[in-house]
């Protein structure tokens, strides 16, 4: 079918074309507590064709769409010829596309869809489960995918790789009441120290949420992030460097120029890597055939080079950019004793955590937080915390143990100073 596919591109009146041809091999297993529900194993190909127009050699229009494998050869050809009647309707700025390039040479990642399957219900069945916290149920989804990227300008290029999800629902109870918490972690192979690590700390939160009080309100104040949710904090600062912000005037970032006039905190170094170990994301390519790097982006608030894609790399000027996959945020200068020092709200628990990555506006509710005053540690829920990062990248602490979360190897805890906290309680 792939054959079937070049051929009509070729013949066809696109200036240029690329093909994603993806083979994926699949177990999926449903748990309820620790009691197989049922599973099955799938076997799926998904192959997605972008086309290109040029229009009065000023524009160059793009579309794209999946074809089903098993399309007749004159039902592509239909398919095609749909694609480039409808890119030659989008004008986008003349820019050109990639060709081959050399790209770094991974670590061949350990494991089979099997053995990873195997390595996911290990680790659930090592918990430290109790009779009043426990596992309520999860999903294991973990796919073998194999990824040929093809194009008009020569790029040829085959990954292989796993990508894994898994859902879990955790239960907490006393005499009075019975809760919920849901975790959703996707990752390649098993990471069983952080999936062990973060769900014994869910089961623990599980356990404090049925002991919780009102957030009082607290106006501004210090908030420590120890969960996830701190990726949003990081993300910000990455999406601050996209070629397309940057392009669309939607960022005021410059290279060579720090993010701020009067840094009081810890200085972010963001990194673009190739691998991380258990990532969902290690490839040796982007989407577009571009070759990806180990770099610098940011380095001690000060941004190096932009990513992006090839459109709004090429009106940048930029010929050696890639899409970032992986990130790297070095550890910031305190300890993790030090970051937890003072009066401060420890949030592990949000209804929903935002940051918007153009705005900077930051806002979350709180489900559980823990609030830190000279010794004393009251469980809280309610709330929500709010402001803006252009104004909390200037006072932020990182400590120097760092953790990952899939793609993202962050500091272990980001404390922001002079939040706005709401609560809804007058104490």
């Amino acid at each position: 079918m792939l054959k079937d596919i070049l051929d009509v591109l070729k013949n066809s009146d696109a200036d240029d074309w690329e093909v994603t041809d993806t083979e994926t091999d699949g177990w999926e297993f449903y748990f309820i507590r620790h009691n197989l529900d049922q599973n099955r194993a799938k076997k799926v190909a998904h192959i997605n064709v972008t086309v290109y127009k040029k229009i009065e050699d000023k524009y160059l229009g793009r579309a794209s769409a999946e074809i089903a494998p098993t399309l007749p050869k004159d039902e592509v050809k239909k398919m095609v010829d749909d694609l480039v009647f409808r890119a030659s309707l989008v004008k986008n700025e003349m820019y050109t596309l990639g060709g081959p390039s050399k790209a770094e040479v991974l670590p061949k990642e350990e494991g089979s869809v099997s053995s990873v399957s195997r390595d996911f219900i290990n680790t659930m069945n090592a918990l430290p489960e109790t009779k009043t916290e426990d596992i309520n149920s999860y999903e294991i989804f973990v796919n073998g995918e194999t990824k040929h990227f093809i194009t008009s300008k020569g790029i040829d290029t085959e990954s292989k790789g796993i990508s894994s999800m898994i859902e879990v629902v955790v239960n907490a109870r006393n005499a009075e009441k019975e809760i919920e918490l849901y975790r959703l972690y996707n990752s390649g192979t098993c990471d069983t120290e952080g999936l062990k690590r973060d769900l014994t700390k869910t089961l623990h939160y599980g356990k404090d949420r049925l002991q919780t009080v009102s957030t009082p309100k607290m106006g501004k104040t210090a908030v420590v992030f120890s969960t996830e949710d701190a990726c949003r904090i990081y993300e910000y600062f990455s999406e601050q460097i996209n070629a397309e912000l940057i392009y669309r005037h939607m960022t005021d970032w410059k290279l060579n120029e720090p993010i701020h006039k009067d840094i009081k905190g810890d200085r972010v170094t963001l990194k673009s890597s190739c691998y991380l170990k258990n990532s969902s994301c290690n490839t040796a390519y982007d989407s577009e055939g571009s070759a990806i790097h180990d770099r610098i982006l940011i380095e001690q608030d000060v941004p190096q080079c932009y990513w992006g894609n090839r459109m709004f790399s090429q009106y940048l000027g930029l010929e050696d950019s890639f899409q970032l996959t992986n990130i790297t945020v070095e550890g910031g200068t305190k300890t993790e004793e030090e970051i937890r020092s003072g009066r401060y709200l420890e949030i592990v628990e949000f209804s929903d955590f935002q940051v918007d990555s153009v705005t900077g506006d930051v806002f979350g509710e709180i489900r559980l937080g823990y609030l830190h005053d000279n010794g004393s540690t009251t469980i809280v829920t309610g709330g929500s915390v709010s402001g803006s990062m252009k104004d909390y990248a200037a006072d932020m602490y990182m400590s120097k143990n760092q953790v990952q979360y899939n793609r993202e190897l962050i500091p272990s805890l980001t404390r922001l100073e002079n939040m706005t906290v709401t609560g809804i309680s007058e104490k």
